[in-house]
């Protein structure tokens, strides 16, 4: 199993900061990439950022391209989700996420809750 524990979340006016944390422990995978989802009320589940362990490759979602930013820190195991910019629409429950390649096995942090103010 893995553990994976959020950090960072708050409550920030809209043109704001926050950076959050992402720290994974327990069970190694030869392969696997991180990243971050997030969900607002009423509202699916959506992709944010992701970021591959070995490779570095990095992916993030049109709505938050030029104003998040992912990386990591391999020799914590942890990644982070700056975030500048904040609107009101960045307002959910950010929910770090772990999945290793090939099995295709997953782990969910518990979430953190990010508010932004207009």
């Amino acid at each position: 199993q893995v553990q994976l524990v959020e950090s960072g979340g708050g409550l920030v006016q809209a043109g704001g900061s926050l950076r959050l944390s992402c720290a994974a422990s327990g069970r190694t995978f030869s392969n696997y990439a991180m990243g971050w989802f997030r969900q607002a009320p009423g509202k699916e589940r959506e992709f944010v950022a992701a970021i591959s362990w070995s490779g570095g490759s990095r992916y993030s979602a049109d709505s938050v391209k030029g104003r998040f930013t992912i990386s990591r820190d391999n020799a914590k195991n942890t990644v982070y989700l700056q975030m500048n910019s904040l609107k009101s629409e960045d307002t959910a429950v950010y929910y770090c996420h772990f999945q290793s390649f090939p099995t295709w096995k997953e782990y969910w942090g518990q979430g953190t809750q990010v508010t932004v103010s207009s």
